[in-house]
């Protein structure tokens, strides 16, 4: 892919570098991101991930505008946790939608990873809506995903995506640590200001 791959890998680093930094200039740089992969993976043969970016950039409108206007009297938005009841419902909802693209995608076309190609698909809009939403879990959502992609992107030879994938990945083990020590923090004043 060259340069239209280095581009994307560039800019998903900082990305990924914005959000664990809750800037919202994580949004635009998504954007320019996503679109360059859209036809990274086209190119690819990786049509679940090709879809995928596609549905990304309306996410990326959205987190950006949600971050802005998403918090109490369209203030910015916090960092929030999910109950127990619905990380398991985002985990169900992950291997159901794994099987059924995965299936799809094996039956009707020539994908290369079907199975592979899917849950990364699938986990990555469960960890991108949760990070629109700003859910801290987003980040387990997103280690999984970068487990799977960096045997995926490697195995298709696309390396520059294979890097960016396995530096998304100590990106989002950083980016967890720091968005649970905001929240952490922002939780201790809450209890101090109610008290």
């Amino acid at each position: 892919m060259g340069w239209i791959e280095l581009t994307a890998t560039i800019f998903g680093v900082l990305c990924v570098w914005l959000i664990i930094r809750q800037s919202i200039w994580c949004w635009p740089a998504g954007l320019v991101q996503v679109t360059l992969f859209v036809y990274i993976f086209y190119e690819a043969r990786l049509y679940s991930d090709m879809i995928l970016h596609i549905i990304y950039i309306f996410l990326q409108l959205y987190g950006w505008y949600h971050w802005l206007y998403g918090g109490h009297a369209r203030t910015s938005l916090p960092i929030t946790t999910l109950s127990g009841y619905a990380r398991a419902a985002w985990i169900g909802l992950g291997v159901l939608g794994m099987m059924a693209l995965g299936a799809t995608m094996h039956t009707f076309t020539n994908a290369a990873l079907p199975y592979a190609d899917a849950f990364t698909t699938v986990v990555s809009l469960i960890a991108q809506w949760l990070l629109a939403r700003k859910k801290l879990e987003n980040w387990y959502f997103w280690i999984a995903v970068d487990v799977v992609a960096i045997g995926v992107y490697f195995s298709r030879e696309l390396y520059f995506t294979t890097g960016l994938y396995t530096l998304f990945l100590g990106m989002a083990i950083a980016g967890f640590f720091a968005w649970r020590r905001s929240w952490q923090t922002t939780a201790a004043d809450q209890v101090v200001v109610t008290a």
